[in-house]
């Protein structure tokens, strides 16, 4: 897990802009739903094609909010990545051969392709029988075209994002920006997100907290969630 916090300086940054730090004095756990992104063997497995060896750490975080979400009566998303082959390589090309080394492209695109092992819930998650489970096929899973998301969050009747899981600073921030500019209220989970570093990790919070949503730690949403 990572061992950072929000600077002083961007706190008072914040404080100054809107008057106050956190954003939410409640969560409304029906119109509540944990976005749990990426948590599966491509990027969680060691020795993985992309492994992110902290993702490990926040899979009890991930549990026990979870937990706490679904007995007060919200709803959990595990969301997974995986990108269909084509005869030139993948549907996402833009991605594959510009951003993955060639000698690890195609055991990346094996990995992620649909139905593969990599996109297996990595163990020791628990899913419960009444989360939903999504595919999405770019970094945000709200772009147009990257999965069912929004269309599930709407019908549901959601209007905020408790976002969790990896890369902090890839498909947890788009997918964050991405639902603060439909408007749905956003938090970053701050012990149950991962990046590569601690200062990819910082960075990305201390942006969704300035401009893009709320973050707060595993008990502070569940001190949030109790409150309806």
């Amino acid at each position: 897990m990572h061992s950072v916090s929000i600077r002083p300086h961007i706190v008072d940054r914040v404080v100054a802009r809107r008057g106050r730090l956190h954003l939410f004095d409640s969560l409304t756990p029906a119109r509540t739903a944990m976005l749990v992104i990426d948590m599966q063997d491509t990027f969680c497995e060691p020795g993985a094609p992309a492994e992110v060896p902290t993702s490990r750490a926040i899979i009890q975080p991930i549990n026990r909010l979870a937990a706490g979400l679904r007995e007060a009566g919200g709803h959990v998303i595990f969301i997974t990545h995986a990108n269909s082959s084509t005869p030139k390589g993948s549907d996402w090309p833009g991605f594959f051969e510009n951003f993955v080394a060639a000698e690890v492209r195609e055991r990346t695109i094996e990995s992620l392709a649909p139905g593969a092992p990599g996109q297996k819930v990595f163990e020791g998650l628990t899913v419960g029988p009444e989360d939903i489970e999504i595919i999405k096929n770019r970094y945000s899973a709200l772009i147009p075209g990257s999965s069912p998301l929004e269309r599930i969050l709407r019908g549901l009747g959601v209007d905020t994002v408790l976002v969790t899981g990896t890369k902090t600073n890839v498909c947890c921030e788009a997918t964050a920006r991405d639902a603060m500019m439909m408007d749905f209220r956003v938090v970053m989970v701050s012990d149950a997100t991962a990046a590569l570093s601690d200062e990819e990790h910082r960075a990305t919070l201390e942006t969704i907290i300035q401009q893009f949503g709320d973050v707060l730690t595993v008990s502070e949403c569940l001190q949030l969630l109790a409150k309806r």
